[in-house]
């Protein structure tokens, strides 16, 4: 992906494929690309794509914050609602489907905006990704009996001693990720950070200037997620994990279910916590989450950084930033 910067202005016509709104969750993602869709009406509107890996699942609509109906009406919006929770998805789909939608969008005349906070799919969307190694079963195995052994923190420390990048935007009971790194690193010698750092060499050139926002004081950012929490609480959270736990297909080790969140409810009433214990791991989860879209996000130095609790109103500079790109 091209580097671009709003001190580098893109000629009249706006030469650029798309422009990417991420930042670590509950930062004002949604609210910025949203006003910044109703500026662009001007140069024939915007569509949104939306970068999340758990907005992609249908009935998971309150623990994910996914946007409202009026929302969604409001503005076109892609890749939310189409796979349901038993499916799986990848990096390399979402890259496939992005970039078909990006070309599509772009023929109706419109600006796309890649909206969210799952940065391995923004990064196999501009830099493609190298061929992962297939599944080890045998391996996998090993691991897992390991895991039963030992825990899955105690792996988790392995993977930080062999594949550092990996470890450090996992949470230590992230079972699922350790294990594929895990298995990766055994079966090939190779890190799965150096499989995901390697881009193919047919990967599109596409033009997306990213704008990323994010907070000056942690502390404002975890106030805002407890907030969140709390009204996704509010609003039946844990009364939608019931309904998905009712429909007897689904199990806590599918990747919709491993979403944050939905994995601390799930774990909760299976072992009957009460709703503060629950509410307790899931912003303590959530936090993490931010953290480690934090760490992702300070790895791309292409990216224009607008402070999500500065004194500037955060979207007007979004839009400032936005509108940079098409003067002449």
């Amino acid at each position: 992906m091209k580097t671009l910067m709003p001190q580098r202005p893109i000629d009249a016509t706006g030469g650029i494929d798309a422009i990417a709104i991420v930042g670590p969750t509950a930062s004002g993602k949604t609210a910025a690309a949203l006003a910044l869709a109703e500026s662009l009406q001007a140069r024939g509107g915007a569509e949104i794509i939306s970068v999340d890996s758990a907005l992609v699942y249908r009935g998971m609509d309150i623990g994910t914050a996914k946007p409202s109906r009026q929302e969604l009406a409001a503005v076109p919006h892609h890749l939310i609602d189409t796979l349901d929770p038993l499916q799986s998805y990848s990096a390399a789909d979402f890259a496939k489907d992005a970039s078909r939608l990006i070309q599509d969008i772009r023929a109706r005349g419109k600006t796309p905006l890649l909206v969210g906070g799952t940065m391995l799919y923004l990064k196999a969307l501009s830099e493609g990704l190298n061929d992962m190694p297939a599944a080890n079963t045998e391996v996998r195995e090993a691991i897992a009996q390991r895991a039963e052994q030992l825990g899955w923190p105690a792996l988790h420390a392995e993977l930080a001693q062999v594949d550092p990048a990996t470890a450090a935007r996992l949470a230590p009971a992230d079972s699922q990720r350790i294990g594929r790194a895990l298995e990766v690193w055994t079966s090939t010698g190779q890190s799965l950070s150096s499989f995901h750092q390697s881009a193919k060499p047919d990967a599109p050139d596409w033009q997306i200037p990213v704008i990323s926002l994010e907070p000056t004081d942690r502390a404002w950012l975890h106030g805002r997620i407890a907030l969140r929490f709390d009204q996704m609480m509010k609003a039946g959270f844990l009364d939608e994990v019931k309904g998905l736990r009712a429909r007897g297909d689904l199990h806590p080790d599918l990747p919709s279910m491993r979403c944050v969140g939905y994995r601390q409810a799930w774990q909760g009433l299976d072992e009957g916590w009460p709703e503060a214990k629950i509410r307790e791991h899931g912003i303590i989860a959530t936090r993490q989450l931010a953290k480690r879209q934090i760490t992702w996000l300070r790895s791309m130095a292409q990216r224009v950084v607008v402070a999500a609790d500065g004194p500037q109103d955060p979207i007007t500079r979004v839009i400032q930033l936005a509108e940079g790109y098409w003067q002449p």
